[in-house]
């Protein structure tokens, strides 16, 4: 299982920044992605939880860190296995390498959590 993330880059403060991932890797279609979501990284910090979507049997449920809850949104595209993560304004603040990450359950190997290679995102004016 890959996880390819897109996006990032320089963004000037105030702006908007999208990032996406996909999934791949899967052989067949007997496979249940749990949950996809958003971690970051500034240099000095410990990785944090940006933002996550759980596939729940009582439908989904969605996580913010509070720092970014009133100006992100994250959507995860079931069909194209890819979770999305919008988010405006943007602050110097949210300078850090982006982490995608999935839980992914296939008969072979149970549920897994995966890491993508990271993006990095700087703000600045």
């Amino acid at each position: 299982v890959q996880l390819q993330a897109s996006g990032g880059g320089w963004v000037q403060t105030g702006g908007s920044l999208r990032l996406s991932c996909t999934a791949s890797g899967f052989s067949g279609s007997n496979f249940r992605i749990n949950s996809m979501g958003w971690y970051r990284q500034a240099p000095g910090n410990q990785r944090e939880l940006v933002a996550s979507q759980l596939h729940t049997a009582s439908g989904d449920r969605i996580t913010y860190d509070p720092s970014v809850k009133l100006r992100s949104t994250i959507s995860v595209d079931n069909a194209m296995n890819m979770v999305h993560l919008q988010m405006s304004p943007v602050k110097p603040e949210d300078t850090a390498v982006y982490y995608c990450t999935a839980n992914i359950w296939t008969p072979a190997t149970g549920s897994v959590g995966y890491w993508g290679q990271g993006t990095q995102v700087t703000v600045s004016s």
